[in-house]
């Protein structure tokens, strides 16, 4: 930040954009250490917390646009993580399913983005840390309630 303006150095919403940058790339190479991508992540562990959901339904759990929904599910059955099937009540619509080995892979990726938090965050004890993310999840909430 030597070059940076000092004026742009004191300013949070140019921090955040500039530590978000540095948190996706940690993020997209910490899951590509384990083959996988972030939208693979909001996926499964939405159907973890959730259980089987519709694809329409997922999408909007993971506020992903359908494309990238339909394109990041047929990836995760191809490679075994989740099952598709028809649903029973209206056949235009596919059930999504975690798998046995869509649950192992959702537990390679908390590890490597839990080492991500831990690279991000590596200068704070702690309490920071928490008070970090109680902070960063408040602005969050209350930028999406408005």
């Amino acid at each position: 930040m030597d070059e940076t303006p000092a004026r742009l150095t004191v300013k949070p919403s140019w921090l955040l954009t500039q530590l978000a940058v540095h948190a996706h790339r940690l993020a997209s190479d910490g899951f590509g250490e384990v083959g996988a991508r972030g939208y693979h992540y909001r996926i499964l562990a939405a159907l973890d917390e959730f259980g089987v959901a519709s694809q329409a339904e997922l999408g909007r759990r993971c506020n992903m646009d359908r494309s990238d929904m339909v394109a990041a599910i047929n990836e995760l059955a191809g490679q075994g993580f989740v099952e598709r099937t028809p649903d029973p009540d209206d056949r235009r619509r596919n059930i999504v399913t975690l798998t046995e080995a869509g649950d192992g892979q959702l537990r390679r990726m908390d590890r490597a983005l839990d080492k991500v938090q831990d690279d991000l965050l590596g200068p704070l004890p702690a309490e920071d840390r928490q008070t970090l993310t109680r902070l960063l999840a408040r602005l969050l909430t209350h930028h999406q309630q408005a």
